[in-house]
């Protein structure tokens, strides 16, 4: 494979946010994440847990519940007092809706999906109903005396449950009046604490109300009654999240130790037809505060200020023993946060309100295989640009030559020129941008520098001419029939590659089941390299407009099963100038090359310091082969 001189950079100082909130939609198997610094997340479950769209965050946005409604609709409220719907399809806000009832805490959706309840710090309980352009307030509750920090619908939609400080209110739907009002008990092992803080509420079928609280406690409630059924003292700590299954049979809660419970719905005895509720599986894979769980068909999810998302198998449920029933840490976004001016050895790190850039270090020492070198020349830090407004970046690059900064927020566009004068560094950014570049989803400039491709949310690639300090738009190109450019938006299933310099439609990469995640275009073959959420990789020929005859053998040969089931997906893709049988690409935690003259058969581990792999080249093969027929070529 040959040798590299590796810079192991560990200076870019990243942090994700913690974990706020999770929602899973059982209709389309995705579950939407928000983070503290409202950021929000959506990941399709059923194409390898790939995180295919984000909203980005905003200052005054703290998140403080998330839910799914009428079928595919996302909506979020907080601090600010705002309920917020998003567009799914621009990846915008599509309105924020004042509740009226200060900072909300809480808010679900009704069972039939066409109405949603906030809970507010005034101890309001709000209804709105679900128009299909917006939401209409309807009504308000029985107000309470402190902020309804939980709320669940019971599964006929005629009755809602509250979680407050110190007791938890069952109302009548219909009415919006008072039905029960349960008293929790504020005793926290053996000691009575000041208040008690209703963290978590779920209404079952049956009647029953489950709690979750400040005191470390999950307790039982009968709705009609209003009486304290059960009480589970399970942690030293609060609390914090419970989720219940479709089936009723199964929940989840999250605690403020990093604990994660697990309690389902077993028959009391072999043969009894009488079941209770039991505590079946802890699990620790968190070390800090489980904010927020949820229960899907097949697994447990959870998240927190340690800013893990954990999907936890639930191996009694799951039929084919492949990548699903493997235990997820999803810590990273599936997004580059990094660009790299390759001519001056400069590295652009994105942060949520700031870029740095930097100047890798040098050495000129040197050594053998797997010596570490002393830097002759440390990393220098060169620019810290610092974005204004509370809105977070959405993506960054820097050009290959280094003289240009492209950022973008959710309304605004930047470009930056960079100039050098040894040491020193100077940037002027470029006024007056065009209206249609308000914002971008992708930039991305050309190996020359001269070009700038600014992919928007609409689906459309603006192509931007870099000039000394300014810029001249170029073209635009349209999706076709509402399809999606091949640099353009993530949860596209094809793509379509565009001739720069006729300015048309080229040809279409065929459709997959599973998104790309990474795609790069080789230099020397101008062939299309493609990797897919599932692990896949394809290589499509933009000049034959086929696969090429590489990737038709490696998919009817198929991966190996070792590669297919990394449940991390390929973020970058690039190619050695000088092999172009090489491949390199690289995910969250391992850096690959593919050969494609030497196609992997097998490979097993002898022993803890020893690998045997077993080749076969192309060329060794062609060569015990029958020459091929001579065919006469004109003028010969």
């Amino acid at each position: 494979m040959g040798e590299f001189k590796v810079h192991r950079v560990r200076f870019f100082n990243y942090v994700p946010s913690g974990i706020r909130c999770v929602a899973y939609n059982n209709q389309s198997n995705r579950l939407a994440v928000s983070r503290t610094d409202g950021t929000v997340e959506i990941y399709n479950l059923s194409a390898n847990y790939f995180q295919e769209k984000f909203f980005p965050g905003h200052e005054s946005r703290a998140t403080e519940a998330l839910c799914w409604a009428a079928g595919q609709r996302l909506f979020s409220a907080g601090l600010n007092g705002e309920i917020i719907e998003y567009d799914l399809q621009a990846l915008n806000i599509k309105y924020a809706v004042d509740a009226f009832g200060g900072p909300i805490w809480s808010m679900t959706a009704s069972p039939s999906g066409s109405q949603l309840l906030v809970g507010c710090e005034d101890g309001s309980v709000k209804l709105f109903q679900i128009t299909p352009d917006k939401i209409q307030f309807e009504r308000n509750f029985d107000r309470q005396k402190s902020r309804i920090l939980s709320l669940s619908w019971h599964p006929s939609g005629t009755h809602i449950a509250a979680g407050s400080i110190d007791y938890i209110t069952v109302f009548d739907v219909k009415s919006g009046s008072t039905i029960h009002k349960m008293t929790v008990d504020r005793q926290y092992m053996g000691a009575s604490k000041r208040k008690c803080i209703v963290w978590g509420v779920v209404f079952l079928s049956d009647g029953t109300v489950i709690s979750v609280d400040s005191a470390g406690k999950v307790q039982f409630w009968d709705s009609a009654t209003g009486t304290l059924v059960k009480n589970h003292l399970i942690s030293n700590a609060d609390v914090l999240s419970i989720a219940v299954a479709d089936h009723e049979d199964s929940f989840v809660v999250g605690t403020a130790e990093g604990t994660v419970f697990h309690f389902q719905l077993v028959p009391v005895t072999s043969n009894s037809s009488e079941k209770q509720w039991v505590r079946t599986k802890p699990f620790q894979h968190h070390t800090h505060d489980v904010r927020a769980v949820a229960h899907s068909p097949t697994a447990l999810i959870s998240g927190g200020t340690d800013t893990h998302l954990v999907i936890r198998p639930l191996m009694e449920k799951i039929e084919v023993k492949n990548y699903d029933a493997a235990l997820r840490k999803i810590t990273f976004p599936h997004r580059r946060l990094i660009s790299c001016s390759k001519r001056r050895q400069l590295l652009l790190f994105q942060f949520a309100h700031h870029l740095e850039l930097w100047r890798l270090g040098s050495t000129v020492a040197t050594g053998k295989n797997g010596d570490t070198l002393p830097l002759s020349k440390n990393a220098d830090h060169l620019l810290h640009l610092k974005t204004k407004g509370p809105e977070n970046i959405i993506c960054s690059c820097i050009s290959p030559c280094g003289s240009w900064i492209a950022y973008s927020t959710a309304s605004r566009f930047f470009l930056c020129r960079l100039n050098y004068d040894q040491d020193n560094i100077s940037l002027k950014r470029v006024s007056k941008m065009p209206a249609f570049l308000h914002s971008a989803l992708h930039i991305l400039f050309s190996e020359d520098s001269a070009k700038l491709f600014v992919a928007s949310n609409q689906g459309s690639l603006h192509v931007m001419q870099l000039l000394e300090g300014s810029f001249k738009h170029l073209h635009t190109f349209q999706p076709p029939s509402g399809g999606n450019l091949v640099t353009g938006h993530r949860e596209s299933l094809g793509g379509h590659i565009w001739q720069m310099k006729t300015l048309e439609l080229h040809c279409t990469v065929p459709a997959y089941n599973f998104p790309v995640t990474a795609l790069a275009i080789a230099p020397n073959t101008n062939n299309l390299v493609l990797a897919h959420s599932d692990q896949q990789v394809f290589e499509y020929s933009i000049p034959d407009k086929q696969y090429t005859e590489w990737s038709r053998t490696i998919q009817k040969q198929g991966f190996h099963q070792v590669w297919l089931q990394r449940d991390t997906p390929i973020t970058h893709i690039s190619f050695h100038p000088k092999r172009p049988m090489h491949i390199l690409l690289h995910d969250a935690y391992m850096f690959c090359i593919i050969d494609k003259s030497l196609p992997l058969l097998f490979l097993d581990l002898l022993d803890e310091k020893t690998l045997v792999a077993v080749e076969r080249p192309l060329d060794d093969i062609i060569a015990q082969l029958p020459p091929p027929i001579k065919k006469k070529k004109f003028g010969t």
